[in-house]
């Protein structure tokens, strides 16, 4: 998933830096430079949106745009509590990722 995520966003002229866990998104601190931050809501075990809120506390800024296999209204409340810009549920269009990462580098 991360990959064709990767090749979309670079198609449309997007730079995309990958990681493989959140912990690895957590450890490389050059948040300032992303216009936005795509995060999945189960991440092996762990939830994106209480990552969102750790990076928050930490000070970064940049929107986040969630994906999700397993929509909920409890989910979906939780993401946009949290502050996201978008709330993605897979299967999704190119179309609706690449328009909320427009929408995302406006803000």
């Amino acid at each position: 998933m991360r990959t064709s995520l990767s090749r979309l966003l670079r198609a449309h002229g997007f730079v995309a830096t990958l990681f493989d866990s959140a912990n690895a998104l957590l450890d490389q601190g050059k948040f300032e430079e992303a216009i936005c931050i795509v995060l999945d809501i189960n991440l092996d075990g762990k939830s994106g949106i209480e990552l969102r809120l750790r990076l928050a506390g930490q000070g970064v800024v940049a929107p986040i745009i969630y994906i999700t296999g397993n929509d909920s209204a409890a989910n979906r409340a939780a993401a946009i509590a949290s502050g996201c810009v978008a709330y993605l549920t897979k299967p999704f269009s190119a179309q609706s990722l690449i328009a909320s990462v427009v929408r995302a580098s406006a803000a």
